[in-house]
């Protein structure tokens, strides 16, 4: 989490005042409708048609990038049988005489993900060709995810139980490890621990609502596909009540474990670094192996600086800083938290082959029950197109998940990562943002909050209480309009967009701005789909004044006709 306990917080305001009644009302819109997204929206008003096309592209967006997470937890998982795991040791280099320069700078967890794994470029101006194992593994994953929704929800259902369960037996296991690890507690305590500045930065506002809308499925269209299957009186507003606190709670308990994990990293490195300290003082002053533990290292810094300042001074350079606290702060985030920290964590674990095993098939499992909803989100309005609606679910399936992998082979090649990264970065967070905005405005003053009550009352038997509405009408509107400015703001200000791309030298990532191509890209994947929404309503208003001015002038044909005909009979032969 960003900001560790300063980051809980944002996230519990936004739970309560976004997450929980945006999930209540995408149920409402699917099961009354029982449509996809752009028909649900489309049915509350045909100007509204857009915001449904707006959650389809960001879904196709999220599926593009997101299965090559899976790719990548196929890759560690079938790395995880080795007898050394291949992120624990450095390669040898080219004259067999020693472990590989680039590994040694860059430690081996890092340079397995960027160079084996992913067999970076220096740069996103750099393309490569395909790398064979990574699409290989991308195949496969598109193979599982149409094996999954071969029979659309039917098959769905079914296996969504088995994603969702499986991983809490892990995440226990983990747990149970997790915190009998060396340094766990500091990771646990790290969490816990409120850095309160964090909340006067507003990027960490609008990360707190991106997260809830990721975790909820908020806007992508994934709420209103699956609920579109419900029986009309289901009681959707328990299920969004049940659903969004187990949420929560899952959130924090794989926290939790993460943190747990974190801490045993960092604490190691830690002790590392101060055991690398220790020797170096040892060996400088000749000083006795016993008269020193990690425990004095600071208090002998300071007495030996005091005593030798000149013998010192010559080894001061070479003298390291070493500070839990940074350790802790350093967390990486995204893919480098599952990947990265993960297995270095893993590799330092007795029996790290078993502990590894366990946990990519628990990434690749998550990773499949996500893909399930966005793929969903993407096929059930375009079974609401009459042009589709004749094909069987199995050719549908079949063909999105063709053309999904098709397109998602770019992110397989050397460069892929940084387009990857750019995807991940822009392609679904602002629009989010705007699509979930103009859904609750459309509900609240176009669809209208009394009407939305009655169809309620209609399904489940009673109108929604007072903290939905005044959710729906007043305090969800204005924050997320609050922070739609902020990140527009924010974008504008920042200057221009960077990335961080890998430096073989230095073996590690640098921040690099990204070129002007990359930086058009950019621009189109933010506005490629927010501006489905006011496009088609002015499709829809220029074709409905064509058919308005045909009708009229129909009627005006007719009227002529009329009077010609009246003319004719009262004429005197």
């Amino acid at each position: 989490m960003h900001g560790g306990g300063g980051f809980l917080i944002p996230y519990f305001i936004m739970l309560v005042l976004e997450g929980i009644p945006l999930f209540y009302m995408e149920l409402a819109i699917g099961q009354k409708m029982s449509l996809g997204s752009i028909g649900a929206w489309t049915a509350i008003s045909p100007y509204l048609g857009g915001v449904g096309l707006a959650s389809v592209v960001t879904s196709l967006y999220l599926c593009l990038y997101y299965n090559i997470i899976n790719a990548w937890s196929f890759w560690y998982l079938f790395h995880s049988f080795q007898s050394v795991l291949p992120w624990a040791v450095c390669p040898i280099n080219s004259n067999q005489t020693g472990p590989l320069e680039e590994c040694e700078i860059a430690t081996p967890t890092q340079y397995f993900f960027y160079r084996e794994t992913l067999n970076i470029s220096p740069s996103i101006e750099e393309h490569g060709g395909v790398s064979t194992g990574q699409a290989m593994c991308l195949v496969l994953a598109w193979i599982l995810t149409y094996l999954f929704i071969v029979r659309g929800v039917k098959s769905t259902g079914k296996v969504v139980y088995f994603t969702s369960v499986f991983p809490y037996v892990v995440l226990f296991i983990y747990l149970i490890r997790g915190m009998t690890l060396h340094g766990a507690i500091n990771g646990v305590k790290y969490m816990f621990t409120p850095k309160l500045e964090q909340l006067l930065d507003p990027t960490t506002w609008i990360n707190a609502a991106t997260q809830i809308f990721f975790s909820l499925g908020l806007g992508f269209g994934t709420l209103i596909a699956f609920s579109s299957y419900n029986h009309y009186n289901n009681n959707f507003e328990r299920q969004a009540i049940i659903v969004s606190l187990i949420n929560c709670s899952t959130s924090i308990f794989a926290s939790i474990v993460t943190f747990a994990i974190y801490g045993f990293k960092a604490t190691v490195n830690y002790e590392n670094c101060l055991e690398r300290t220790r020797l170096l003082l040892l060996n400088t002053f000749d000083l006795a192996e016993d008269s020193m533990s990690m425990d004095q290292v600071f208090d002998w810094i300071e007495k030996l600086n005091t005593t030798y300042p000149l013998q010192f001074a010559e080894i001061a350079n070479q003298l390291e800083n070493c500070n839990l606290e940074s350790e802790l702060d350093t967390a990486v985030e995204g893919t480098g938290l599952a990947f990265i920290v993960y297995s270095e964590a893993i590799k330092n674990m007795p029996l790290p082959q078993l502990w590894s095993v366990l946990y990519f098939f628990m990434l690749l499992l998550l990773g499949m029950g996500s893909m399930l909803g966005n793929v969903t989100a993407i096929i059930t309005p375009l079974r609401d197109f009459k042009i589709l609606s004749h094909l069987s679910d199995e050719l549908l399936n079949g063909l999105v998940c063709v053309f999904c992998l098709l397109l998602g082979l770019g992110f397989t090649t050397t460069s892929g990562n940084y387009w990857f990264t750019m995807f991940n970065d822009y392609g679904a967070n602002f629009s989010l943002l705007f699509i979930v905005l103009i859904e609750v405005i459309a509900v609240s003053y176009i669809y209208g909050i009394k009407r939305f009550e009655k169809d309620i009352e209609d399904m489940i038997g009673h109108r929604p209480n007072w903290y939905w509405k005044i959710m729906w009408a007043g305090i969800s509107p204005v924050l997320l309009i609050t922070l739609f400015v902020v990140y527009i703001v924010n974008y504008i200000r920042g200057g221009t967009p960077t990335y961080q791309a890998w430096n073989k030298e230095l073996g590690k990532s640098v921040v690099t701005d990204y070129p002007v191509f990359g930086q058009v890209f950019i621009g189109l994947l933010l506005v490629s789909s927010v501006s489905c929404v006011p496009l088609t309503a002015l499709y829809v208003f220029c074709r409905k004044r064509k058919h308005g001015n045909l009708h009229q002038r129909k009627r005006a044909v007719s009227t002529v006709s009329t009077v010609l005909q009246l003319n004719t009979a009262t004429m005197p032969n």
